[in-house]
């Protein structure tokens, strides 16, 4: 019962605005959770090649990027509200060129425009706005556990959209990958909906630039540099995406696409029970520790996947780096929030989720490039990514070890 009423007491406190948040993310990545397993597949049964493959990965993160640039230039001058649903829009349109269309361009093009993602990691153009929404409408001293709340609900959603993955590949009737695409456009129409119905509270308070008419938008130094060190962390994380992943396991051990699907379900659903501890950690022991102690263990345990020798233990390898792997997150997402005042969080979301999406559209083109001959076998893209996400927490542990770092 105590549970019972604290959970309804924060979900009060979360407010109308931050619930229809949670609930259109945890929409959104059930569907990247389901289309990410099967990505690799769909565009092999096209004949497409491997290279092509890691080329339409990196060009629909570098329409991420585009989208996520401009929103976080202009998203609060248009309305929020409005730029959601228009992104929610051309999300349902790449749904329905990937379930209906074998052209290779025309799958570029629908890659580009409709935040296809390789993994569950939402580094795309929705992120920064929903951020700034739930940084605006809720208590500061609570953003660690509601950005905990936003990321488990999400995550949550990605297991059961691998799992939905693993049941679409046993039905009969249509491939696998044109099932989940489908069900991906729907999915996209239902987030529409929800962000058709954000309250005005959701919206950007007026500034004194906006009144006056200037609309130059300055981005803090600080957050340049949190962005170039997100940029460093994602470009390794980028490396080993699900879609990566998925295929090496296919490669490395023959698993097929039910073990994927099932595997990655564990691998989502392990990460957001997790990062339930994040709020805890966080005010025990600082943002700065809740973000580095478990990113740096699941760095370590990643170098390690490459050198199992059977499926079972590459699986065990990496579901246990899976289950520490996201503990960062809110604790990162928090600590964005507090270094800026509230008329940049929208600016600042949007520039770190950016420079993020910037090295994740690389990351797969580099990561498939690796993937050749020998380097199969060596899992070369895994041990280059935990070296270089080690690298990232040794160099946010230097440059921000003398910051105050409490929540709130």
């Amino acid at each position: 019962m105590p549970n019972t009423q604290a959970a309804s007491r924060f979900l009060i406190e979360l407010g109308r605005s931050g619930r229809l948040i949670v609930a259109a993310r945890a929409l959104r990545t059930f569907g990247y959770g389901c289309t990410s397993v099967l990505l690799a597949e769909l565009l092999a049964q096209d004949g497409d090649d491997p290279w092509q493959t890691g080329l339409l990965l990196s060009l629909a993160s570098a329409g991420s990027v585009v989208a996520s640039l401009t929103l976080g230039l202009f998203a609060d001058r248009w309305g929020r509200r409005r730029t959601l649903i228009a992104c929610g829009c051309l999300m349902a349109v790449a749904g329905v060129a990937f379930a209906l269309s074998e052209s290779y361009p025309i799958l570029l093009a629908a890659a580009f425009i409709g935040t296809i993602s390789p993994s569950t990691n939402d580094n795309t153009p929705f992120s920064g706005v929903e951020q700034s929404i739930l940084a605006q409408t809720c208590d500061p001293r609570r953003h660690t556990t509601v950005f905990t709340c936003y990321n488990v609900t999400a995550m949550a959603a990605g297991a059961l959209g691998a799992l939905a993955a693993a049941a679409l590949a046993l039905q009969p009737w249509v491939t696998a990958a044109d099932a989940a695409f489908a069900l991906y456009a729907l999915l996209a129409v239902c987030t529409v909906l929800l962000f058709w119905r954000l309250s005005p509270e959701a919206e950007a308070p007026p500034s004194p630039r906006h009144r006056q008419g200037r609309h130059r938008v300055r981005v803090p130094g600080p957050v340049r540099r949190l962005a170039a060190l997100f940029a460093l962390d994602a470009f390794s994380g980028g490396l080993a995406v699900q879609s990566i992943l998925a295929w090496w396991f296919a490669q490395r051990y023959g698993a097929t696409s039910a073990q994927l699907g099932l595997v990655f379900f564990a691998a989502n659903l392990l990460p957001a029970l997790a990062q339930l501890t994040a709020p805890f950690l966080a005010s025990r022991r600082g943002l700065l520790a809740a973000m580095l102690l478990p990113h740096l263990a699941a760095n370590l345990l990643l170098a390690a996947i490459p050198f199992a020798p059977t499926l079972g233990s590459a699986v065990t390898l990496l579901l246990l780096r899976q289950t520490l792997s996201k503990i960062d997150v809110p604790a990162r997402q928090a600590f964005t929030a507090a270094i800026v005042p509230p008329a940049h969080r929208t600016t600042a979301a949007s520039m770190t989720s950016v420079a993020r999406s910037v090295a994740v559209s690389v990351s797969p083109l580099a990561a498939t490039t690796l993937f050749t001959g020998a380097l199969v076998i060596l899992g070369a893209p895994l041990l280059i990514g935990a070296a270089l996400g080690i690298g990232y927490d040794i160099t946010l542990w230097c440059a921000y070890r003398a910051a105050p770092m409490a929540e709130g």
